[in-house]
């Protein structure tokens, strides 16, 4: 955990412009910033979902080089795609749950009145993500793709087993004969690594979890290696829809002999944590576990 920033001036709105639920609390959140005496931007699609009269800005990346502060609306999914636009930059983001689990998010919008002015102060920790990257070839183009929980292959509607070449860091792991791969970073083990048999990993562990979807030999389970290993998949498969997908949001097809990479990424992102957060708390509360001292 990091401090937060000197001094907040300028705090940034983002939202996913599906979730027109966000509207009402986007604009609270805009007012009570304002009154703060903090400046409000927001990119152009959340002015308009919200109504917002701020200055506005045409993406994401140019609300968060304008704001010491990112506010991000929405669920895992709107945090996904936010966090792989600022990569690399030094914003903070503090997500604020409009959706379902939010595993990535700071606080729920019920929250959002009580918590708010001591955001404005500064009152938070700063997390540092690692974000992991994956170069290669899909079809017949170059690819460089960011995630911040994963990179899946996957076969298409077709339900037939798919074959997949695997080496870490040059070496032969073995071939994959299976619905799929997930490649994880730490903060992706409780998102479909875990549903797919995965390990949960706390997000500050340096490390990357490979987790076959229903592999045809049942001994294939998931494989652990530390971060800054180079997992490399090659497609053996012909004459199947396969699929290369980052954070469940951006798919590539691949065809046969395509190759990738995934590694650790230069890039990292600043997600905001509260006082009394933690990583374990999150995981009792979003699971529905429960314990005792007896």
């Amino acid at each position: 955990m990091k401090k937060s920033v000197e001094k907040i001036k300028v705090i940034g709105l983002v939202a996913n412009p599906e979730k027109v639920a966000a509207r009402q609390i986007i604009r609270r959140v805009a007012r009570a910033v304002g009154n703060q005496g903090i400046t409000v931007v927001s990119d152009q699609s959340t002015a308009r979902l919200a109504d917002l009269s701020v200055q506005s800005y045409p993406d994401i990346p140019s609300v968060a080089k304008a704001a010491d502060l990112l506010f991000v609306f929405g669920g895992d999914g709107t945090m996904l795609g936010a966090s792989r636009a600022v990569a690399g930059l030094p914003t903070p983001i503090l997500g604020i749950n409009i959706g379902g689990l939010g595993f990535l998010t700071a606080i729920q919008s019920a929250q959002v009145a009580e918590e708010l002015p001591k955001i404005c102060k500064g009152e938070f920790t700063i997390e540092q993500r690692t974000l992991i990257e994956c170069q290669g070839n899909a079809t017949e183009q170059k690819i460089s793709q960011y995630a911040l929980n994963d990179f899946v292959v996957s076969r298409g509607a077709t339900s037939r087993l798919i074959e997949l070449e695997v080496s870490i860091n040059g070496e032969h792991l073995t071939n994959y004969r299976c619905d799929g791969l997930i490649l994880s970073s730490p903060t992706g083990s409780t998102a479909y690594s875990l549903a797919a048999g995965g390990a949960i990993v706390n997000p500050t562990a340096e490390i990357l979890t490979l987790t076959p979807i229903c592999p045809h030999t049942l001994s294939n389970r998931s494989v652990i290696v530390r971060l800054d290993s180079i997992v490399q998949v090659k497609v053996l498969s012909k004459k199947l829809e396969i699929y290369l997908t980052a954070d469940g949001q951006v798919q590539l097809p691949l065809v046969t002999g395509n190759v990738i990479r995934v590694g650790k990424s230069a890039n990292s992102v600043r997600l905001v944590r509260l006082p009394g957060s933690s990583f374990f708390k999150t995981l009792r509360q979003k699971l529905n576990w429960s314990g005792s001292s007896i």
